[in-house]
Order: structure tokens, then C-alpha cells, then sequence
């Protein structure tokens, strides 16, 4: 191994290290992370940590794709395994209630309250939009093979902000694709949310995931899977 692909991988392995520390840190401080405090987990001087997070907010940057691509990885994977749009659409909405159950902290970064004095660069973009894209191709995928029910034109100032989108995405579907699309992902969002945020507790205590399910075809069924 050359010196330069060494340094590289030992780059590389510092940094993950350092994010993982981090997400220790939203464990127990939430998004609050200090580049000092992490250093010192790490037995190294805030310097160095420097060298590898110019800042706490590329840190958090840092972390926010991260979470974003796992949580987007696990729906594409899960969504992957089913064979029609409503199975894909229930996949996809049950990995991410999974993945967000095994890590709120990072859910709560990414889908919580906004962490003060940080603006989200664009490099978040992507990642971010990578589960509502998944729901979005799979009604577009049934709107194309006729498994959509019929139901009338939506209307409103809103519609006409969303043409835009819905010509560059799916020039060839209503633009009522992308309303159900954002409307049925913040529904799965905040039934995720509530569940974590304890908005559960004394209600649904045994079957949450039918409750989550219960909510997930409803959100379908409004977009007319």
C-alpha cells in the first residue's frame, strides 16, 4: 500500500470514528455536540479533531447525510423485495419506522426540532429527499400500469407551485403525483415522530406497528393505491 493511499484509509477510519463518537454525543446532548467534548472521548486534542471538522456544523453535516442515506438505504432495500406499488409503499414505510425506532437520536436530528444556528448546506439535498423519491416513483410507477384509482383533479394555489416539480419528475402524470407524495410522506414522518416523541404511551401500547400500518394505508389509500 502506497503512502498516500495509508494516510488515506487512516483518514478515513479517524473520521468514522469521530462520527461515531458523535452520535454517542446525540445520545446524551442531542445535536448540542462540541468538538471539544468529542476530542476529548477520543483522547485527542481539539486541534486535531479540527483537522478532519473545519466545524460542529460540518460535523453535523456530517451526520445528517449519514442518516439520511441509511434511512433511505434501508426503505430502497426493503421496497426492493416487494413486487407491487402498495407492498413497495409499505416496505419502504415500515423500514424507515424501523430504522428510526433503532436510531431516534439520529431521527430526531434529522426529522426533529431544528438545531439553532445551523443552516443545512445543499449537499443534504439529496439524501434528504431519497424516501419521499421512493414513494414517489412507486405511485408514479402505479399511476403508469392503471393501479391508481380514479378520482378527480386537485385544485388550488398549491397545485400550480408544485407544476414545476411534477413536469421535471413526471411530465407524463397529474401533479397530484407530487402533492400525494409530500402529503403522504409527512403523514408517515409524523406517525413515526409521535411514536418516538412518546405520543403514544397510554394509547397504543401493544400493537404500534399495526397502529403505524393502520396509518401507512390510509396515507396510500388518499393517494389511491
Amino acid at each position: 500500500m502506497s503512502a498516500a493511499n495509508l494516510r488515506a484509509r487512516v483518514r478515513a477510519e479517524m473520521t468514522e470514528e469521530i462520527k461515531t463518537v458523535a452520535r454517542r454525543h446525540l445520545a446524551t446532548e442531542g445535536a448540542n455536540l462540541s468538538l471539544r467534548a468529542v476530542a476529548r472521548d477520543l483522547g485527542m486534542a481539539s486541534s486535531a479533531v479540527y483537522r478532519y471538522f473545519a466545524s460542529r456544523d460540518e460535523l453535523l453535516t456530517a451526520l445528517i447525510i449519514d442518516a439520511y442515506d441509511a434511512i433511505g438505504e434501508a426503505a430502497e432495500r426493503a421496497a426492493a423485495e416487494a413486487t407491487e406499488p402498495l407492498g413497495k409503499w409499505l416496505a419502504a414505510a415500515h423500514a424507515a419506522r424501523e430504522w428510526a425506532l433503532a436510531n431516534p437520536h439520529e431521527w430526531a436530528l434529522i426529522y426533529g426540532s431544528p438545531v439553532p444556528g445551523y443552516a443545512a448546506p445543499r449537499d443534504t439535498v439529496e439524501p434528504a429527499t431519497r424516501v419521499m423519491l421512493l414513494l414517489g416513483h412507486t405511485l408514479a410507477e402505479a399511476y403508469r400500469s392503471n393501479a391508481v384509482a380514479e378520482r378527480p383533479p386537485v385544485t388550488g394555489r398549491f397545485i400550480e407551485e408544485l407544476q414545476p416539480i411534477a413536469a421535471s419528475f413526471y411530465p407524463d402524470l397529474p401533479p397530484r403525483v407530487i402533492a400525494d407524495t409530500i402529503a403522504a410522506f409527512f403523514q408517515i414522518c409524523g406517525a413515526i415522530s409521535f411514536e418516538l416523541f412518546g405520543q403514544l404511551n397510554k394509547s397504543v401500547e401493544e400493537d404500534r406497528r399495526g397502529f403505524f400500518e393502520y396509518q401507512v394505508r390510509a396515507a396510500a389509500a388518499a393517494a389511491g393505491l
